[in-house]
């Protein structure tokens, strides 16, 4: 049975099963002794398994996805141009979901009491917030963006900062002669590679777990708390599609392709996305389909959606921009204007070194969280949902660098018109 059917069947024994325990048992001290005692060790046991790979993974991916843009100096315009492309795109998807979850408050509906309930059983407590300082705000960020010790940063949890170097690494790796470099790069792969067997491994759990995350929350507080959950979802693919539907149509459009030849033309890649749940199993499809009905020049097909299934990934940062408002709403947490700058920043830059595996961006969500003042934690309450949401944000991810493809080959002259735009 695929793992994403086992996925969805352990949410429906978790949501049902401590439903009903909730009806039947009440707080009867049995129930209570199940849930802290098995289901909720069961779950927390697998968050543990997925933050243990946060610093490595964010490192290792972040870096080669900006080391495969390769030597800046000769890729010139084609690089900039996907990298930039990227980097706009995304953050529209990201301004996209966090202008629907203020609009919509998906995690304001709970009462004050559940939510000091759940804060109380499923969270360790916020960290303190900042003193006051006197220091220039854009100093203050530049500090916290730029690492004087990148170890001590990634020690700490300073999400901005290991990125930051992440990002440095793959820039000086881009532009320093390949032989001298290849070893590090084999490193980089290497423990890339042993990231994703380390989460494959702990995926294998995610059934289990995801039942008892659900028995537990459910158990506790009954069905009344899959409210936000269900409004959370909604806003999420609501986000995805308003990204996919307008803000590409008018890519395309611009490029003189129409809209919906591109769609039809697509059709399979999209489909192979939202089956698979990963860019990287999506890739080889991705490529034919982009040279053979869409014409766009192997050179230009082959670089950006390579670089595209690790870098230009908008449904992930939407998704992520989406999932913090809302467990900062769940958890009564408030974010300032300023807070929700950041929180678009470090999305996008999440985007870029986001695994295009199932369940590949769940990881470098804890530590993002926690650098807003949310609890870590967090994140098994979305954990149930998240396959359904995973399938549909990687096809959004899939589409943009298709989408991105279609936009270089344009910039460069060398997208062949299509009957649709001969018309």
């Amino acid at each position: 049975m695929p793992l994403h059917t086992r996925i969805l069947i352990g949410l429906v024994v978790g949501v049902v099963g401590g439903s009903l325990s909730r009806v039947l048992f009440g707080d009867h001290p049995l129930l209570q002794s199940v849930t802290t005692y098995v289901t909720e060790p069961v779950g927390r046991l697998f968050l543990r398994l997925i933050f243990m790979v946060v610093i490595p993974l964010l490192f290792s991916a972040l870096a080669l996805g900006v080391a495969g843009l390769g030597d800046m100096r000769t890729l010139g315009r084609i690089g900039l141009k996907t990298f930039t492309y990227s980097l706009v795109v995304t953050g529209i998807s990201v301004v996209i979901g966090l202008t629907l979850v203020n609009l919509f408050r998906p995690g304001a509906h709970l009462t004050p009491e559940t939510r000091a309930s759940l804060q109380q059983s499923m969270t360790t407590p916020a960290p303190p917030p900042p003193a006051a300082s006197t220091e220039n705000p854009v100093l203050r960020v530049m500090m916290m963006i730029v690492p004087d010790n990148p170890i001590r940063a990634a020690a700490q949890g300073e999400m901005l900062a290991v990125m930051f170097f992440s990002l440095m690494v793959g820039i000086g790796i881009a532009m320093s002669p390949r032989a001298k470099v290849e070893p590090f790069i084999q490193v980089l792969e290497g423990l890339y590679e042993v990231v994703m067997r380390l989460i494959e491994i702990a995926m294998r759990m995610a059934p289990y777990a995801v039942a008892a995350l659900l028995f537990t929350l459910t158990a506790r507080f009954g069905a009344s708390v899959m409210k936000p959950l269900l409004a959370y979802m909604a806003v999420v693919i609501g986000g995805l599609a308003l990204h996919l539907l307008v803000t590409y149509s008018v890519i395309v459009r611009y490029c003189g392709m129409h809209p919906g030849f591109f769609f039809r033309q697509i059709n399979e890649v999209m489909t192979t996305a939202f089956s698979t749940s990963s860019s990287n199993a999506t890739l080889p499809t991705a490529l034919r389909v982009a040279q053979e009905k869409l014409g766009i020049p192997r050179d230009i097909a082959s670089f950006v959606l390579t670089l595209g299934s690790t870098a230009n990934q908008n449904g992930t940062a939407l998704f992520e921009g989406v999932t913090i408002l809302f467990l900062a709403q769940f958890y009564g947490v408030d974010l300032t204007f300023g807070s929700q700058v950041l929180v678009v920043v470090v999305s996008v830059l999440a985007g870029i070194g986001t695994a295009g595996v199932p369940g590949g961006s769940l990881p470098l969500m804890v530590p993002i969280l926690q650098s807003v003042g949310i609890p870590g934690e967090g994140i098994g309450i979305i954990l149930g949902v998240d396959r359904i949401l995973d399938m549909s944000r990687t096809v959004l991810n899939v589409t943009g660098d298709v989408t991105a493809a279609v936009y270089v080959a344009h910039s460069e002259g060398r997208l062949p018109p299509t009957p649709e735009t001969e018309a």
